[in-house]
């Protein structure tokens, strides 16, 4: 193998020379040049495709790509121009008709011959960076066609004709519309950018500041909303039916500035229509316009929500402090609570659910519960006649309702402590007055303060709750064990309250009757046998009694009384007249609730077991009384209820006022120490901002009360200044 001769290939030319016929290029342009013509003057069935497809094949090949394409240009550029007269010489209507016929054509020619060329198309062109075909067709269309003097200005004043007859209700042909916009973006976007939707947003934006204008003169609110909204869709439906896509942010833009942007606060503020008015008549159709259009654009919501709380601060801070509705405290609570409901359907169905909408209205809320300093004793007063009688026959589900509408209100009170105070006095009467509605209801609320403000705010009242389970069976023992020594004596049934539980009341004096005294001792000696280091007082003020009693013609009644109005009524036994002053010395009831005791048993019409002169319904110090013989009723038994303060008197609301002050100290001293031993050093607005940060989901500590408890501190050496700043304060370990 290695022997043999290795041996070179090499390819030869051929030895004769190939002759090119040097006319050759043109006699085959001709042929394709005929071709062209034919084409575009429909006369294409006769052609032999193949037959030019290898014309224009062997023309590349043997490099005359050049004048294939120069010529290409020249036969196209000319039949365009005689399109362009064409169109040019269309009138009316028919311009755009024949503009689209030939484009169809155009483009049907196009596809023709660029499968003629498309050796070309895939060889010379790229390799001449020169333009391919198809693309060439389109832009010797746009330069010859569509950019001739005569259509092109011609061509933009029909389109933007055709729109504005539509906008003003005339139907046009949206096909023919869609054919020629889709014709300019085929061109290119910037064509159709240009030649067309530049000018269709002026022409746009025009039209819609003049009709806008028009509107907003002869229109309400909610028929201008209805409008622009209206016209709104009709432009995307515009969009969608014969324009770009992409066009439809711009227009829309145009719209929401010219008919909501330029006249948000106009319509807003419009005079008997505008936001407010419908606020107060419950509009949701229109609100949600409002609000859906309004979204469309910059700060039109900050608008809406800034003119809705405007208006809610306005109307609560009406209701809070007028004088007429601070005299039914219920009535006060419910218009809160209707107020409260209107506002959160018109977010929900109007405004979306709008968390920013949610947060104003709660914020709104907060501001004006809190401009009366009496919303904590209103909205437990709410409550205490929702538990007695308001939730009766309710369902579960219904007082659940309530309830949280309540708390609702509850979380609003930056006082939360005065509602703790007042709660805890309107549940004690409750409780010990056996009037509550429901044991479950009452601890739901129980828990749902819990859940709210933490197991130190009830821990009290459910040591409540325990007391009265616990008296219960401390009855049952005391009749159990010396049951057999009361013989016929009255009937005790004593609740058993531990101090520190219930609301604190001034043991009061009351003489009570001697057959009572006698049982009440038997029971402090029996209670305190059975119980090692206790003491008893009796709150004659929180006791009931029920008395049997024998009228004239001898009526008998069972009559359901207070312990003071029992110790009144035993004294006629002996006696048919006694003046106010011997009530009172015989009794030692303090004076207002003596006043209060006798006014419901002499003056409440159908309650009137005494008789009282002179008549009138205040009670004063020379009036007599004496027992109505004439008393009748229908029922046997008869409830005498006290002349109830609903709503405390302002010298009792004081008293309240500075016992919750008082409260307040040891909490806010507290809170100063627990900050002070983890900072150990802290300048005195710290400590405040600290101490208020601490204390605000109970209530909102007053600066000036904070210095004073870091004065009692200093005092008692928990902290000490500093030496040299007087606003620094040091922990004293």
């Amino acid at each position: 193998m290695s022997a043999q001769k290795k041996r070179n290939f090499q390819i030869e030319a051929f030895k004769h020379r190939v002759v090119v016929d040097p006319k050759y290029a043109e006699k085959t342009w001709k042929i394709l040049e005929h071709a062209i013509h034919e084409i575009y003057n429909h006369n294409a069935s006769g052609l032999s495709f193949e037959e030019l497809y290898r014309n224009a094949y062997n023309m590349v090949l043997h490099k005359f790509g050049e004048k294939l394409y120069s010529g290409l240009v020249t036969t196209m550029t000319y039949h365009l121009k005689e399109i362009s007269k064409s169109i040019e010489a269309a009138q009316g209507e028919l311009f755009l008709e024949e503009l689209n016929r030939k484009w169809a054509e155009h483009n049907k020619a196009l596809q023709m011959i660029r499968d003629i060329l498309m050796y070309m198309d895939r060889t010379f062109i790229p390799s001449t960076h020169k333009t391919p075909v198809h693309e060439l067709g389109l832009n010797l269309w746009r330069d010859v066609v569509i950019h001739s003097s005569k259509t092109q200005a011609r061509l933009l004043d029909t389109l933007l004709e055709l729109v504005h007859r539509e906008r003003s209700g005339e139907v046009i042909n949206r096909g023919l519309m869609r054919n020629i916009i889709k014709m300019l973006m085929d061109l290119g976007s910037s064509v159709y950018q240009d030649d067309f939707e530049k000018h269709f947003l002026e022409v746009s934006a025009d039209f819609y500041r003049c009709e806008s204008q028009e509107f907003i003169e002869s229109c309400d609110c909610g028929n201008y909303l209805k409008k622009a909204e209206r016209r709104l869709m009709e432009e995307m439906e515009r969009v969608s039916h014969y324009l770009d896509a992409r066009s439809e942010a711009k227009i829309t833009n145009v719209v929401e500035k010219e008919m909501i942007e330029s006249h948000m606060n106009r319509l807003v503020h419009m005079e008997s229509s505008g936001l407010v008015n419908m606020l107060v008549d419950d509009k949701y159709d229109d609100l949600g316009r409002m609000y859906s259009l309004f979204r469309r654009v910059q700060n039109g919501l900050v608008i809406v929500r800034d003119v809705m709380t405007a208006y809610i601060r306005d109307t609560g801070k009406q209701l809070v402090t007028d004088p007429e509705r601070l005299r039914d405290p219920v009535d006060f609570v419910q218009r809160l609570l209707d107020l409260k409901d209107k506002y959160d359907k018109v977010i929900n169905l109007a405004f979306n659910n709008d968390k920013t909408f949610q947060n104003a209205l709660n914020s709104s809320f907060e501001y004006f519960i809190n401009l009366n300093a009496r919303s904590p004793e209103f909205i437990s007063l709410f409550v205490d006649d929702k538990l007695r009688k308001g939730l009766r026959g309710v369902s579960e589900e219904d007082v659940e309702v309530v309830l949280d509408k309540v708390m609702m209100l509850f979380r609003y009170l930056q006082e939360k402590d005065v509602f703790e105070k007042y709660y805890k006095q309107h549940l004690a009467k409750r409780l010990l007055s056996g009037k509550t509605v429901s044991d479950d209801a009452e601890r739901s609320l129980i828990v749902k303060l819990k859940t709210e403000c933490g197991y130190q705010f009830t821990s009290k009242l459910e040591g409540m709750f325990t007391d009265m389970k616990t008296s219960q069976d401390t009855m049952h023992g005391f009749y159990s064990a010396v049951g057999h020594q009361l013989g016929d004596s009255p009937t005790l049934a004593v609740q058993v309250l531990t101090t520190g539980s219930w609301p604190t009341q001034p043991s009061a004096t009351c003489n009570l009757p001697a057959e009572i005294l006698w049982v009440c001792e038997k029971f402090k000696s029996y209670y305190l046998g059975t119980h090692t280091g206790r003491r008893l007082s009796w709150q004659t003020n929180m006791g009931t009694a029920d008395l049997k009693t024998t009228f004239g013609k001898g009526q008998k009644h069972e009559l359901n009384v207070s312990t003071y109005q029992m110790c009144v009524l035993m004294l006629f036994n002996n006696t048919d007249r006694l003046t106010y002053k011997e009530i009172e010395q015989a009794t030692e009831i303090p004076a207002s609730d003596l006043k209060r005791c006798l006014q419901s048993l002499a003056c409440v019409k159908g309650k009137n077991v005494l008789r009282k002169e002179p008549m009138s319904k205040d009670i004063a110090e020379d009036d007599a009384f004496f027992f109505n013989d004439k008393f009748t009723s229908k029922f046997f038994k008869v409830k005498i209820g006290t002349v109830v303060a609903q709503r405390e008197s302002e010298p009792e609301n004081q008293e309240t006022r500075q016992r919750v002050e008082e409260d307040r100290k040891p909490q806010i001293e507290a809170a100063i120490v627990r900050i002070m031993k983890s900072r150990r050093v802290l300048d005195h607005n710290n400590i405040v901002a600290e101490v208020t940060k601490q204390l605000q989901a109970r209530f909102l500590p007053n600066p000036v009360v904070i210095k004073k408890r870091i004065e009692s501190l200093i005092e008692r050496e928990f902290l000490e200044r500093d030496k040299t700043d007087r606003k620094l304060y040091r922990y004293l370990a």
